[in-house]
């Protein structure tokens, strides 16, 4: 009997991390860990392209400010950066109001009806970030998220050779050295694959494979996308233009950030936009609970509407027995009454 992969009951949340769940950039406490003046490093990154141009070089954008980070490290003014100190400056990252309270509470509300429990319905949280890994790992939203995405580095990195050794050397005093994983807002959208395909669950998954759209673990309509703005239109555009919902978020602080999302809406590259205010009553929380339970109603009424499609009726005696007759007078559940025959 075929079978399909997945039951497709997930919801999933997926969300970018600077400037969404967080004021500013999520490197603010490594600055001020190392006394870097913040302002001057993102306007040197900003910076590099156009100069390593006039050297004869070309530039990826995206990894330019990863690169600017290992420079530091190397020529020492962020002397001993590695992994653990990116972590531990992770932990002193500040959300905005409701988070990261939000991805615990909002798992209630597919918990919320009786019917949404029978159909065993869940709602997953996943972040997307050209941010550091390390430093969202070490952040209070890791233990109430199911899967992270973001830029890494490489420490002690394996010498010519090393193939060869019966031991690798390990070195206690590890600094960053080269770049592990790179995540801009284009390959961003592989995540969304991997999500929506399971292979973030299921290792034999390849994200590249064909998979038909019954078999994907989370199908693009069960899916929100939530951003901040136009570096994210890739993402939105994966979403939405399958099915899903996308939504961006501004800081109400700032009302430069409020005509850019209002632009994205007016050319439909989003569906709604709000401030980033996650409590319980903001107009952000009740326009994605609202979807949320949308999505639930319509997994449910798939689910019963399956199981109508996919099952009959028991066959009844052609000419009626005086039992038929007694049956038919006296009032009972009906589903319950077939199933006992």
């Amino acid at each position: 009997m075929a079978a399909t992969l997945f039951t497709q009951n997930i919801i999933a949340c997926i969300w970018d991390f600077d400037k969404t769940l967080i004021p500013e950039y999520m490197q603010t406490p490594l600055f001020r860990r190392y006394g870097v003046d913040e302002a001057t490093f993102w306007a040197e990154t900003n910076a590099l392209v156009e100069n390593y141009h006039r050297r004869g070089y070309t530039l990826s954008g995206e990894i330019g400010y990863l690169n600017h980070l290992l420079t530091y490290a190397l020529s020492g003014r962020m002397k001993g950066l590695n992994n653990r100190v990116l972590q531990e400056c992770g932990s002193e990252i500040a959300f905005y109001p409701g988070m990261p309270e939000f991805f615990a509470a909002s798992r209630a509300w597919v918990a919320a009806k009786p019917e949404y429990r029978s159909h065993e319905i869940r709602l997953e949280h996943y972040i997307v970030s050209t941010g550091l890994a390390k430093m969202i790992q070490g952040s209070a939203a890791a233990p109430l998220v199911d899967g992270i995405w973001g830029c890494e580095f490489i420490e002690n990195p394996l010498q010519p050779g090393f193939l060869q050794q019966k031991e690798l050397e390990i070195s206690a005093d590890a600094e960053i050295a080269q770049i592990g994983t790179v995540i801009d807002n284009t390959t961003k959208t592989r995540a969304i694959f991997e999500i929506n395909k399971g292979s973030n669950k299921n290792s034999a998954i390849n994200v590249n494979s064909k998979v038909a759209d019954e078999d994907r673990r989370i199908p693009f309509q069960n899916m929100l996308y939530i951003a901040d703005g136009p570096s994210d239109v890739p993402s939105f555009s994966v979403v939405k233009g399958n099915g899903g919902k996308a939504y961006a978020v501004y800081n109400p602080a700032k009302p430069g950030e409020y005509e850019q999302n209002d632009q994205l809406r007016q050319v439909g590259r989003i569906d709604h936009y709000g401030p980033a205010d996650y409590s319980t009553n903001s107009s952000t929380t009740q326009w994605l609970r609202l979807q949320v339970h949308q999505i639930c109603d319509r997994i449910v009424r798939e689910g019963d509407a399956a199981v109508a499609r996919r099952t009959a009726l028991p066959p009844r005696h052609l000419n009626p027995t005086p039992r038929d007759q007694t049956e038919r007078a006296a009032p009972r559940a009906p589903e319950q009454s077939r199933f006992l025959e």
